[in-house]
């Protein structure tokens, strides 16, 4: 039947337990040891299906242009993927998308369809699978998404940390709140900041914590061990979406997705050679061939938008904002060059990136340019005796990594209403960085805030590094690892308003508690 709610009826119903009653989006239980990854044994390998096929983990959506935007899902078997739009939930007047390329085992079954020619405001959609052989269709699927236009208030979040440090879907406290209490302030998009899974960490069914409390997961095979092969990435992916609050917030709330480094593992970086007992795959290359893979299969990126094909891309959402995306992960050097006796220039976004961002931002005509750094500017991430991060841990002019970021600074210092948006180290902070108490100055004063984790342990706050001058205007973190049944998982909200132009960033508990905000002018 189609969707009978719009947007803000279906917010209005959260309080009355909507999100358990969407049946449209349920998944069947997964017990300990099954895999998340249901088809996976399809008859294509000889194995039995029902007749007709399933959306197995719901659909998604995700970079939105002004005109278009790309759905996903996932079916059971070898399908094509149909999608049908209307401007609102009767969809008597639907367009109709096909896609040319099938889902397959080649792609985990998983699809994706660019729906163009949209027009401005909300656009619902449905989605189902045609089988390949039979044509017989699934069940629809459905969801909706919000098209920018001309100047109109926007209103977006971001977070990142998802099921890390073997926290993952507890069905005690209601699996993964976050999404819902996001979903509940009705933003126009999400900004998934990175540490979309935790390749890393394996999940096992209790945690004991530190004050004697268990905490209970849902585990499937795949999540169970550490991921070292295409099919333990993808598991990881798909044992997010058995959260319901995290399938439905997909349904409804479009997103900019980046990756950052637990989508592959712990502080990895180009042509690493892992020395853990842990891991048989020892050539980190290999792995982060298979996450790429993965994480392009699973999120609802566009391919064909990332400047190099991997990450950094840059999304327009009218004339109030650009977002310009990066990709701190694939072209960094070493860690163990980024350290406080380093002395020669290091690389952080790798030249064509660097140069890509400067042009991109002094071009951009916009209001107001979001930089989302996967890896945040000025806090101090070790990596044992090394450097995770931009930040070399030491205070003085900008070498290593820090060169590459004071030569974007240095360009950029002409452009208005800059602001950074990172995650990374699971607190949440203001930061303020200016000139006048830095070693390098050659800049204009800026804001970086950071978001998270949204279902992971806490941490922090870290130290600081003083080459860019930041003053830590607040921050919020927990005890160190303190898991999500505590008060230290945070998300961000920026909301933008259409006549006076005015950016108010706010920081936030997933259970709600607005715990600062800030309004910024713009120029």
């Amino acid at each position: 039947m189609p969707y009978p709610l719009n947007r803000r009826q279906f917010l209005t119903g959260l309080g009355a337990g909507g999100i358990a009653g969407l049946g449209s989006l349920a998944l069947p239980g997964t017990a300990a040891g099954q895999s998340s990854l249901p088809g996976s044994s399809s008859r294509f390998f000889g194995g039995l299906l029902p007749d007709r096929p399933s959306i197995t983990h719901g659909v998604a959506s995700g970079d939105v242009t002004t005109s278009s935007a790309l759905v996903w899902t996932r079916a059971d078997r070898p399908s094509r993927m149909i999608v049908e739009t209307c401007s609102d939930a009767s969809f008597r007047n639907v367009r109709r998308y096909t896609s040319e390329a099938a889902l397959t085992p080649e792609s985990g079954f998983t699809g994706k369809l660019r729906l163009a020619g949209l027009n401005p405001g909300e656009v619902h959609y449905r989605v189902q699978a045609e089988d390949l052989y039979s044509g017989a269709l699934s069940e629809p699927t459905y969801g909706f998404l919000r098209i920018p236009g001309e100047r109109r208030n926007i209103r977006f979040h971001w977070s990142a940390d998802v099921a890390g440090q073997g926290y993952g879907i507890n069905p005690e406290m209601g699996g993964m709140i976050g999404w819902r209490t996001m979903a509940e302030r009705n933003p126009d998009f999400f900004l998934h900041s990175g540490d979309t899974i935790y390749a890393d960490n394996p999940i096992k069914e209790e945690v004991t914590l530190p004050d004697g409390k268990i905490w209970k997961n849902v585990v499937t095979e795949e999540v169970s061990r550490v991921a070292q092969s295409l099919e333990d990435y993808r598991g990881r992916y798909a044992y997010n979406l058995l959260d319901e609050n995290y399938r439905d917030f997909n349904a409804r709330v479009p997103q900019i997705v980046q990756w950052d480094d637990h989508e592959t593992v712990n502080n990895w970086y180009p042509n690493e050679v892992l020395d853990l007992d842990e891991y048989r795959v020892k050539d980190v290359n290999t792995l982060a061939d298979w996450s790429h893979q993965a994480f392009h299969e699973w999120q609802p990126t566009d391919p064909t938008l990332p400047v190099d094909g991997r990450i950094y891309r840059k999304l327009s959402h009218g004339p109030l904002l650009d977002i310009f995306v990066l990709d701190m992960r694939s072209y960094k050097d070493d860690n163990t060059l980024n350290h406080k006796g380093t002395q020669a220039d290091g690389r952080i976004l790798g030249a064509a990136q660097e140069q890509w961002l400067i042009q991109s931002l002094q071009q951009s005509t916009a209001t107001w340019k979001i930089v989302a750094n996967d890896l945040p500017l000025g806090i101090v991430v070790p990596d044992g005796d090394h450097q995770e991060g931009v930040s070399n841990g030491s205070d003085g002019v900008p070498v290593g990594r820090e060169a590459e970021i004071a030569r974007v600074l240095q360009a950029i210092r002409e452009v208005p209403n800059v602001v950074w948006l990172t995650a990374d180290v699971h607190y949440c902070a203001a930061h303020h960085y200016d000139p006048s108490r830095a070693q390098f100055q050659d800049f204009a004063p800026f804001w970086e805030f950071v978001a998270g984790p949204l279902n992971a342990g806490a941490f922090g706050p870290n130290k600081m590094d003083g080459t860019f001058g930041p003053e830590v205007v607040f921050s919020h973190a927990g005890a160190t690892n303190e898991s999500p049944l505590g008060d230290s998982q945070h998300f961000g909200e920026v909301d933008i308003d259409a006549e006076s132009r005015e950016l108010t960033v706010r920081l936030i508990t997933t259970r709600g508690a607005v715990l600062f905000e800030k309004s910024l002018s713009a120029s």
